[in-house]
Formats: structure tokens, C-alpha cells, sequence
């Protein structure tokens, strides 16, 4: 499951990166045409990148809660039965320990 994940944020990644090449030379297209100047260019890709890397961080968070709480469903699934369990082990132990003292002289 872990390595499903990390395949998935690596993908992720190279999606985002392959987009940021993208632009550039969409952006540098327009450049050479006279539709825009280097600086509005240059503006228009930082503006883009930090778009980017918001939307990146936003997701990322995102998948990490998504994470969290699927690896805690098994925990409250089985919360009640292992409380279960603790209360039958203390109540042997608790026989145990008042049998063997019943058992020495």
C-alpha cells in the first residue's frame, strides 16, 4: 500500500514537472511571436509555479489526512474487541495469581 502511495506522488511529480516544460515553451512560443515580453513571460511562469506548488502542497496534505485516517479505521474497528481482550487477560492473570498463592502453604 505504502509503495501504491509513493508511486502515486511520484507520478504526481512528473506530471507537474512535465508541466512547468510545458508552459515554458508555450510561454517562449509567445515570446518569439511579440504576443507577450520576456518579463510578462517570466511573470506568467512564476505565477503559474507558485500556483502550482500550492496546488501541490493542498493535494499533498490532502492524500496525508486521506492516509491517516484510513490507517486509523482498523484501529477503532478493533478498539472494542481488544479492550475485550485485555479485560479477559487481567481477569486470568487475576485467577492466576490468587491460585498460585491458594496453592503454596
Amino acid at each position: 500500500m505504502i509503495d501504491s502511495i509513493r508511486k502515486t506522488i511520484l507520478a504526481g511529480v512528473g506530471a507537474a514537472v512535465v508541466t512547468k516544460e510545458k508552459v515554458q515553451a508555450g510561454l517562449e512560443d509567445f515570446v518569439k511571436q511579440g504576443k507577450v515580453s520576456a518579463a510578462d513571460a517570466q511573470a506568467m511562469a512564476e505565477k503559474i509555479a507558485q500556483e502550482g506548488r500550492r496546488e501541490f502542497e493542498n493535494a499533498s496534505a490532502k492524500l496525508g489526512e486521506t492516509i491517516r485516517d484510513l490507517l486509523a479505521i482498523p484501529g477503532e474497528k478493533y478498539a472494542a474487541r481488544i479492550d475485550a481482550l485485555e479485560a479477559r487477560v487481567r481477569a486470568l492473570e487475576g485467577k492466576s495469581a490468587g491460585g498460585a498463592k491458594r496453592g503454596r502453604p
